[in-house]
């Protein structure tokens, strides 16, 4: 189905997807398109068609210009499904059969023109020239709709956070390496989004990966991909996040808690730009910018043997320190106020703010949990408050008696460890609202331990009932 004209890529191209039955109609326009600067795909019926617009492992596809006549699906219905599972992307339809009325009916199932042939070649390239720029403008209010939801809307006007923010703006345009820093909570995900939402890659992807989360054994093919029959239940070939985030940005969160094997596999992509999929021998050119995240001490974690020095300057490229919350207090009333906004909404409440005792219990607690475990005790102190303002009583224990209380655990004289650290896991997560991430930086370990822990309860549990 794909034909991609080769020797033609680059990062930031336009993605054009030229669907028509007959094959010299597909070369002739792919050619005058690649001499635009664009990249062109084409597929030889509307099934195929609108099989590569939905494929999400894909980079996305900008304009479809497709012939209205055609075997199986027509033009004007494979208008009509790419509308409804890609709205955004721009259709341009090509007939010799145009009609006024045919015209109006697409103008009104949403295409973006209609093209009569014989083709004139300025009349094409003016029209995709236009859909390009409509299409990039509805990009960008989305990305502005993101923000002010709270996609990537950087909130904080402490000293420490206006120059983080300055620091961002400057090394965004760049395509090095970032390294984000920080305790656990501190909102280095969101920091990851806004350095990609102001780098030239905006229009692409940026894709997450949680190296904690995902198994180590499974690791290697999420992110590099895996081809069938790859290993037992590889039963096809599956895209990794490099193949998803291909000229975009890759966000490896965690990425300390990669195993040494995976290091360097990711060390050579780093240095080489290349990689190839778990079972596979087809060399594939990696085009991502990589942004990571750390809560730990690096340099301890390379003292002790643990992650690649090498490796690290490769990351490191540019390092940006994520403040914790309680080195940026102005902040606390800013981002209370915002996420008391936010659930206010989502709870359908009409919320007037919070009472100077609750802001003055936000205020004198030191948020070890930071950004996000303000998030938590907000949105339980929506959720429960009866009144039209967020009062003391209605904050998390803890930080109401911020002043001197903490909540206590207590066990006999001799409790087995494996129950204590059981009982202290599940309350500091119960505590976080099920937040690994931040009940791991509570208690002093990494998130990988608290999911291999959980399996390990898990199995002991099955076989306690077999």
């Amino acid at each position: 189905m794909r034909g991609v004209a080769g020797g033609h890529k680059s990062r930031g191209m336009a993605r054009i997807l030229v669907v028509d039955d007959e094959r010299a109609n597909r070369v002739t326009l792919e050619r005058i398109l690649v001499r635009e600067g664009w990249e062109v795909e084409h597929a030889a019926d509307g099934r195929a068609g609108l099989e590569r617009v939905r494929d999400e492992a894909a980079p996305p596809v900008d304009v479809v210009l497709t012939d209205l006549k055609m075997p199986g699906m027509s033009g004007l219905e494979l208008l009509r499904a790419i509308k409804a599972v890609a709205p955004a992307v721009e259709v341009a339809l090509m007939t010799a059969y145009g009609t006024v009325e045919t015209a109006v009916e697409a103008m009104k199932e949403g295409a973006y023109d209609f093209i009569t042939k014989p083709l004139r070649r300025h009349e094409l390239v003016r029209t995709v020239r236009k859909a390009l720029a409509t299409r990039s403008l509805i990009l960008e209010n989305q990305r502005l709709r993101r923000q002010l939801e709270g996609g990537s809307a950087v909130i904080g006007s402490s000293p420490a956070m206006k120059a983080l923010l300055d620091e961002l703006d400057q090394v965004a345009p760049a395509d090095a390496s970032v390294m984000l820093t920080g305790e656990s909570g501190t909102g280095k995900g969101l920091l990851a989004r806004a350095l990609h939402d102001r780098s030239p890659r905006r229009g692409r992807r940026l894709v997450t990966v949680n190296c904690a989360a995902i198994p180590e054994a499974l690791l290697e093919s999420e992110l590099f991909g895996h081809e069938a029959e790859a290993f037992t239940g590889a039963t096809r070939r599956r895209e990794g996040r490099f193949d998803i985030a291909r000229g975009g940005s890759l966000f490896l969160d965690e990425v300390t808690e990669m195993s040494p094997a995976i290091q360097v596999k990711l060390l050579r992509v780093l240095q080489e730009g290349e990689y190839e999929r778990v079972g596979g021998v087809q060399t594939l050119k990696a085009d991502v910018r990589v942004i990571s995240a750390t809560n730990r001490d690096i340099q301890e974690a390379i003292a002790a043997g643990h992650f690649r020095e090498d490796l690290f300057y490769r990351l490191n490229v540019i390092q940006l320190r994520v403040p914790p919350l309680r080195e940026r207090p102005e902040d606390i009333p800013l981002l209370a106020a915002h996420f008391l906004g936010r659930f206010a909404e989502k709870n359908r409440k009409e919320l007037a703010g919070l009472s100077p005792a609750a802001l003055e219990a936000l205020g004198a607690y030191p948020w070890p949990g930071n950004v996000r475990e303000l998030e938590n005790a907000i949105e339980r102190a929506v959720v429960l408050c009866r009144g039209d303002r967020v009062g003391l009583e209605d904050l998390p224990p803890g930080v109401r008696g911020s002043r001197g209380g903490r909540q206590v655990l207590s066990f006999p004289v001799g409790s087995p460890l494996k129950e204590v650290e059981r009982r202290m896991i599940e309350e500091t997560l119960r505590h976080c609202g099920g937040d690994k991430s931040l009940a791991a930086n509570l208690l002093g370990i990494t998130a990988r331990t608290i999911y291999r822990r959980e399996a390990e309860w898990a199995a002991e549990a099955e076989r306690d009932s077999s």
